[in-house]
């Protein structure tokens, strides 16, 4: 019997699905090898060994500083710059003596790149010399074949177009140092860049995360040793904001020219709105000396020169507010009702407590005095007695609320607070008790009390404005205009504000600033003169006569100070000036203050007109000797930090 065959095997629609899935699986998968292993195959050769593609940061461009008409504080500027591949030069010394013929290169720069050169590996780039012109680079360029591993390069750097005239307040830039690193708890990777330079003072400081921008990337190809083979990519990074402040460049090259040959501070506020239009200390210091790496022998100078030219006075400066501070103590004491307008106060040339004489600056004393008259001539026995009826704690609750005492906030660093005390500070600071002595002192500007010129000025634009002003420098970030609050009036009876200004317009037009009032009637200035010691003077000095101030050594000599606002009935700018051991605040202070609030007032230098007839000619003759002013108010050639 045959056998019986078995029927041929079926393939069923389900095998064939299943057929068919496996199919195309192995395709794709032959596909995909394909892929990677011809067309990818580069791609990931460069992936084959650990760290053969590296990203590498590219630092930004800084933002720009500008004062309040986009005239360039701080810029960037393109830098050449010269750098050196040991490996390819072969001959380091060699090469760098040609280069020393084609390009300066100052001693002290040669021994660090080559220290820098023996410490890194032979294919890092060493920076040689940098700051270089246009044609320095061309030349180097010319004279390649005799140069191998020298790379000329170009790269942004900061510049200060002004130079001294707004260095306190700009700020200057470095590079980060170990100690910048170690104060922060999170550094950006960019301060890792070897030479990344950070803000180190003023604004450049302060608004340092806002001016420096976020780090663009560049993937590069590297060797198993580190070296550079070529550029995979790059991804630009994103500019700092730009910066637009409230300053006038014009006014503060201004006041700085006015202020030259003193140690001396001018600060200028709007009082319709708290702009700080010029902020000025002299001398001043070439912030760009701190870009290029300065020199020993000008670091020194600096530091060693006794009028501190490094010294931002204008916000860490304080000294004794002398008589400016007595509309302070008139309005606190018209406040509490202990005076009126019209009250007289007599003064025989000093006021006795105990067994002591507080002696008013007049000898011979000024009479019977009211309130007006008490501003006008600057009266010390009026505030004595002030002084006594008050006490401290009313004295310094006003001082507070006409903005003295206060730290106030602006983007730079070391801002003072000053000091208006209370008798709780110093039984605190001193373990004492207040005594009527000490309210005496407090009367006149003196004994512990202590003031800067950004205090002064905000203080004169407050009794100017009626309203807690408060002083305002950054006015645009990034382009958008910084928002400014409604300042709230002060809880001062405006009669009484009014009572103690029109004893600031009697100062200059009557009294101790009369020398330096204005003369053109749309402009008359209100202001208060200020002496302030810094020594004290014994009962004998006084038996035998008071030693003059320019018979002192410069630094026993009193500070000279003016603080004063205009147009008088309608108030446009405030402004305080102090003048270091300057003698006193009639002669030394008050005419400075005068001509840099009227070039405020004009927008540039002012007609002859606005000065009294009897000083025109010795203005006209000043003019002269001075560098040019253009139209715009600029001057036609750098300003002196000393006369």
């Amino acid at each position: 019997m045959k056998p019986v065959k078995a029927p041929p095997p079926r393939i069923t629609r389900r095998g064939l699905m299943l057929l068919g899935i496996q199919a195309g699986a192995v395709g794709a998968l032959a596909w995909r090898m394909r892929d990677l292993q011809i067309r990818q195959s580069e791609h990931f050769s460069l992936l084959a060994e650990e760290n053969r593609v590296n990203l590498r940061l590219i630092p930004p461009a800084r933002g720009i500083v500008t004062d309040r008409n986009g005239v360039v504080l701080a810029g960037n500027r393109q830098n050449y710059r010269i750098a050196m591949v040991r490996e390819q030069a072969k001959d380091v010394e060699a090469i760098l003596d040609r280069l020393g013929r084609i390009v300066a290169i100052p001693p002290d720069r040669r021994e660090r790149a080559l220290k820098e050169m023996a410490s890194r590996s032979a294919f890092v780039p060493v920076v040689v010399v940098e700051h270089l012109t246009w044609e320095d680079i061309v030349r180097v360029s010319a004279n390649a074949p005799i140069l191998p591993g020298v790379i000329p390069e170009v790269g942004l750097s900061r510049i200060y177009p002004d130079g001294p005239a707004t260095a306190h307040v700009v700020g200057y830039v470095g590079p980060v140092s170990e100690s910048d690193l170690a104060s922060m708890e999170n550094p950006d990777p960019l301060l890792q860049i070897p030479r990344f330079q950070i803000g180190k003072t003023g604004v450049e400081a302060f608004a340092e995360e806002e001016l420096r921008g976020e780090a663009g990337t560049l993937k590069i190809e590297v060797s198993a040793a580190g070296r550079v083979m070529r550029e995979l990519g790059r991804v630009e990074g994103t500019p700092g904001k730009d910066l637009e402040l409230t300053l006038d460049r014009h006014l503060q090259d201004y006041a700085m020219r006015r202020m030259a040959g003193n140690s001396a501070s001018a600060v200028v506020i709007d009082v319709t709105s708290g702009d700080i239009v010029a902020m000025a200390s002299a001398p001043g210091f070439d912030p760009n000396s701190f870009v290029f790496g300065i020199k020993s022998p000008e670091w020194n100078a600096l530091l060693n020169d006794e009028y501190r030219p490094l010294s931002h006075k204008s916000v860490t400066g304080t000294y004794p507010p002398g008589s400016t501070f007595k509309m302070t103590m008139a309005l606190a004491a018209l406040q509490a009702g202990v005076v009126s307008p019209g009250d007289g106060v007599g003064c025989p040339g000093f006021t006795v407590l105990g067994n002591r004489r507080f002696h008013c600056w007049k000898h011979g004393g000024h009479g019977r005095v009211d309130l007006r008259r008490s501003l006008s001539q600057s009266c010390d026995c009026y505030y004595y007695e002030m002084g006594r009826r008050l006490g401290p704690d009313r004295i310094s609750a006003m001082a507070h609320q006409l903005g003295l005492g206060v730290a106030h906030d602006l983007p730079l660093p070391g801002v003072s607070g000053g000091n208006m005390p209370d008798a709780a500070w110093k039984v605190a600071k001193r373990g004492e008790k207040w005594t009527t002595g000490d309210s005496f002192n407090y009367g006149i500007g003196q004994g512990f009390t202590l003031a800067s010129p950004l205090q002064l000025a905000v203080y004169v634009s407050r009794i100017a404005s009626g309203v807690a002003l408060k002083p305002r420098l950054v006015r645009k970030v990034g382009g958008f205009e910084v928002p400014v609050e409604a300042a709230p009036a002060l809880d001062i009876d405006p009669r009484h504000l009014n009572t103690v200004r029109g004893g600031m317009y009697a100062v200059s037009n009557e009294g101790t600033a009369y020398r330096s009032r204005i003369a053109d009637p749309a402009m008359l200035m209100a202001g208060k003169t200020g002496t302030s010691q810094v020594r004290i003077i014994t009962a004998a000095e006084r038996a035998q006569g008071v030693t003059k101030n320019e018979q002192l050594p410069w630094k026993r000599r009193d500070h000279a100070l003016f603080v004063c606002y205009a147009p008088y009935e309608s108030p446009r700018y405030a402004m305080a000036l102090i003048v270091e051991h300057g003698g006193g605040g009639s002669a030394a202070a008050a005419p400075i203050a005068r001509d840099i609030l009227l070039f405020a007032l004009y927008g540039g230098l002012p007609p002859l007109e606005a000065y009294p007839a009897e000083q025109r000619k010795e203005i006209e003759e000043r003019r002269a000797a001075e560098p040019p002013v253009t139209e715009t108010g600029a001057a036609a050639a750098p300003a002196r930090d000393r006369a």
